[in-house]
């Protein structure tokens, strides 16, 4: 099985949500911030295979990643392109369900990923972040 290259969605002016978010955590918390670049690595070795409990499918092509520490769930959504790429598209702290307005914020930049992928991507490793 291939290896799923996984990369951060970028929006239009240039910010990277789910980076920023990570590097919040990192300060913050960095034991959950350590969960939660496991279960990007778990993702980059699984891809499509990856399941309940780290990972699930949620509506539309939107994916949660899932990581906990703690009480404390934390959730990136993520959606697919093509058979080997991941697109981590928006990131939250949650109880019990991701909120409908989280799913369609996640939608609303998979959309504009689709529009115009090169401007919408950014690389870089989850290790990076600091």
């Amino acid at each position: 099985m291939p290896e799923t290259t996984v990369f951060f969605y970028r929006d239009d002016d240039g910010r990277v949500p789910v980076k920023d978010w990570l590097c919040s955590l990192k300060r913050r918390n960095r034991k959950a911030f350590a969960q939660c670049a496991a279960s990007v690595q778990r993702l980059a070795f699984l891809g499509h295979e990856l399941r309940r409990p780290q990972a699930d499918y949620l509506r539309d092509g939107i994916y949660e990643l899932r990581a906990r520490q703690g009480r404390v769930n934390y959730r990136v959504l993520y959606f697919f392109h093509g058979k080997n790429v991941a697109l981590l598209a928006h990131a939250l702290t949650k109880e019990d369900v991701v909120p409908d307005i989280e799913i369609n914020r996640a939608l609303e930049r998979k959309k504009r990923y689709f529009c115009n992928p090169e401007k919408h991507t950014h690389e870089e490793d989850i290790g990076e972040e600091d």
